[in-house]
């Protein structure tokens, strides 16, 4: 497990940026009023203090430690950026922009802004998961939220309702979109931004997580012409992802692609994509019904919430149109009960679904610190059944190459039913509980998946804890 004992404050992290920590070999240890100690592995030198007092305007002393405890500090808070990005901002007038731009270069998903009654913290989220990066005044956030609001075209004086809004970011090397979500709370308005790369075409379904077996059987049920795909997940799994992947192996020049998506997270060139609008009266089942007039070949609904928007993609499957969506659901036979559960025939359920897919994404552990130990009960769910070839796993420690946080990346594990013969009969029939069938077709599940990916030392019981004890 990442040894806690290296992490610096929030509060101490903020003064100085990760170029300045890796250029210069420091690290905050302690700020008293305008006194600030910094470690670092190298000699002492007054021109280099001189430097970092005009630079960081604080007294500065260095207090010299260890090259490899060093090391350890430095990389368990500070991620290396792109050095072709050579931008530098201020904190006054330009902090949002490098607290963008520090994101996304580090490969944050999301940047979420809280306030407090005194101050309000700032988190990335990283490979999954939040991690505290700034810490500011509460008297310095509303420029901050006016600043995020104005870029986004959202009405400034609405601090009582919810907003959305997009951002479009241009650097010298990249552009990339940010959704803005805002919400009332307690002591100011929270606002989270959503990071997205405006490209898809470098999504390759080969990359995404298959297994060899899943990837033949999930490209074989979108080369069929009509019937309906669903993939489902809770938010953050990558079901938006996979779709898009999708989109791209299906785009050529002799298909018309459509998509409603709410919002639009990624661009395909060849793709028409169409931006779902409520206040209006385009919802994804008005635009479903829409899209039949346009002679598509391929329709993608970014989500099935509704029985109308339900109803409205089974009408577009039986009208030879091949559907792709998502759903909230757990599991993949889950889908079909969720379906059922929101009034949808199951006759009509068995004849157009093509194939039920559930999906989760899984930290990979660091392939340079991990360890291995011998299985032990205690770290397992109560009640699990531990399978006979699972004697060992690995577990996260951390180094310089993960940061210290043990993983390093993340992929996709799958659970992919396809709706055959013996399926459809099960379904039409309303019998829910198919675990017999699915141990009998050999199909595996979030869980056996998860299981061969501790098995195989790919991740940790810790990762994957809550699929094992489902």
């Amino acid at each position: 497990m990442k040894n806690l004992d290296y992490h610096i404050e929030s509060h101490l992290l903020q003064l100085i940026s990760s170029e300045q920590a890796f250029h210069y070999n420091i690290v905050p240890r302690k700020k008293e009023t305008n006194h600030l100690i910094l470690f670092t592995p190298l000699s002492t030198s007054n021109t280099i203090i001189s430097e970092l007092e005009i630079i960081l305007g604080y007294t500065i002393s260095l207090e010299k430690i260890d090259k490899d405890e060093f090391v350890k500090y430095l990389n368990s808070n500070y991620r290396k950026r792109d050095q072709t990005q050579n931008q530098m901002f201020t904190y006054t007038s330009d902090f949002l922009e490098r607290v963008l731009i520090d994101a996304k270069d580090i490969g944050s998903s999301d940047i979420h802004f809280e306030p407090y009654e005194e101050t309000c913290r700032i988190r990335f989220r990283l490979d999954g998961k939040l991690r505290e990066q700034y810490k500011i005044p509460i008297t310095e956030y509303p420029v901050i939220i006016n600043k995020i609001k104005i870029r986004a075209n959202i009405d400034i004086s609405e601090k009582r309702l919810p907003q959305d809004g997009r951002i479009t970011l241009t650097t010298k090397n990249d552009e990339f979109d940010i959704r803005v979500s805002t919400l009332p709370t307690l002591y100011g308005e929270k606002i989270v931004l959503r990071i997205l790369s405006k490209d898809a075409s470098k999504f390759d379904l080969r990359d995404l997580g298959f297994t060899k077996e899943e990837l033949l059987t999930y490209t074989e049920s979108i080369k069929k012409p009509n019937g309906i795909i669903l993939i489902s997940g809770p938010t953050g799994s990558g079901k938006t992802t996979t779709l898009y992947a999708t989109l791209k192996v299906l785009n050529d020049k002799q298909t018309n692609i459509l998509t409603i998506e709410d919002p639009i997270e990624y661009t395909l060139e060849g793709v028409n994509q169409v931006q779902l609008k409520e206040s209006i009266g385009l919802d994804f089942s008005s635009a479903l019904r829409t899209f039949l007039r346009q002679d598509p070949d391929v329709i993608m609904v970014g989500e099935i919430r509704d029985v109308k928007t339900a109803n409205m993609a089974i009408r577009a499957a039986l009208t030879g149109h091949l559907v792709l969506s998502t759903i909230h659901t757990n599991s993949a036979w889950g889908t079909i009960s969720r379906l059922i559960d929101m009034g949808v025939p199951s006759f009509l359920i068995a004849s157009t679904l093509n194939i039920s897919i559930a999906q989760r994404l899984v930290r990979k552990l660091c392939p340079n610190c991990k360890e291995i130990h011998a299985i032990s009960p205690s770290s397992l769910p109560s009640g699990f059944e531990i399978p006979k070839e699972l004697t060992t796993h690995y577990s996260a420690q951390g180094c310089s190459e993960c940061y210290h946080t043990g993983y390093k990346g993340r992929k996709a594990i799958y659970e992919i039913i396809p709706v055959t013969g013996d399926l459809t009969s099960l379904v039409k029939s309303n019998e829910l509980q198919i675990d017999s069938f699915l141990e009998e077709k050999k199909i595996k599940t979030l869980k056996d998946n998860a299981i061969n990916l501790i098995k195989e030392g790919i991740t940790s019981i810790e990762e994957v804890y809550s699929l094992l004890s489902e």
